[in-house]
């Protein structure tokens, strides 16, 4: 499989219903600080649907290199597409995968594509849980890393994952960046809370009784948004 000639039929396939005015609505939503070819998720997934079937056989190295030859291409939707490959083959990958996912996500980093590969590194670490839990071992890690987008994949990692969360560490990782000045950070540590909340109400309104002086009102706004339609 030669990736530039996958890269080259993507292109090709975006081209044809890129929107050169839509992308201008596109960029100035995204604070001007990438280009668009101006298609929209629904338009873009049809348009490389096919295409992306056809590479259900490719392996591990394959998927991320083209996942990387489409990140170095300017437009924005060329970015998405490769989380678009990457959440439709994410069980041909490996979790010894994961480091380079975490690179990506350094590049040309925001709240969009850093979301989307969350969910990618997510549903690969859950798949191959262990008993020990040693698979969360990269996500300890990454919770110290120096980048904030990185720091946040590690809070959200295990979003939906209900009854099989790992909650000892969704609590010690809000604790351990309860200080953290970032919007960002803050935001996350509230959406992961909230998100294990739909699972267990209890346990995140007793740990947000126990540790409200410890986070950002951002944080206990994020964290608390459904405990009420919860009962809780």
């Amino acid at each position: 499989m030669e990736v530039n000639n996958v890269v080259d039929n993507f292109q090709l396939s975006l081209s044809r219903v890129a929107d050169s005015q839509r992308a201008i609505a596109m960029r100035a939503y995204m604070k001007n600080q990438f280009e668009f070819l101006g298609i929209s998720a629904p338009e873009r997934r049809k348009a490389c649907a096919a295409d992306i079937q056809e590479l259900k056989t490719a392996d591990p190295a394959q998927l991320l290199a083209i996942a990387q030859a489409l990140w170095a291409c300017k437009e924005r939707e060329y970015h998405y597409l490769a989380i678009d490959i990457l959440a439709k083959h994410w069980r041909s990958l490996r979790p010894d995968d994961s480091p380079l996912l975490l690179l990506l996500a350094q590049q040309k980093s925001w709240w969009d594509t850093v979301d989307g590969l969350t969910g990618v590194i997510g549903d690969l670490l859950r798949e191959n849980l262990t008993g020990d839990r040693q698979i969360q071992i990269s996500m300890d890690a990454a919770l110290e890393h120096p980048d904030f987008w990185v720091r946040r994949i590690a809070l959200l990692h295990q979003l939906g994952w209900r009854e099989l969360t790992d909650v000892d560490r969704l609590f010690h990782y809000a604790l351990a960046l309860a200080d953290d000045k970032e919007f960002f950070i803050r935001k996350a540590i509230g959406w992961a809370l909230r998100d294990y909340a739909w699972h267990e109400p209890a346990a995140i309104h007793g740990f947000l009784q126990a540790n409200q002086s410890r986070f950002s009102g951002l944080t206990l706004r994020e964290a608390a948004k459904n405990l009420k339609k919860l009962g809780k």
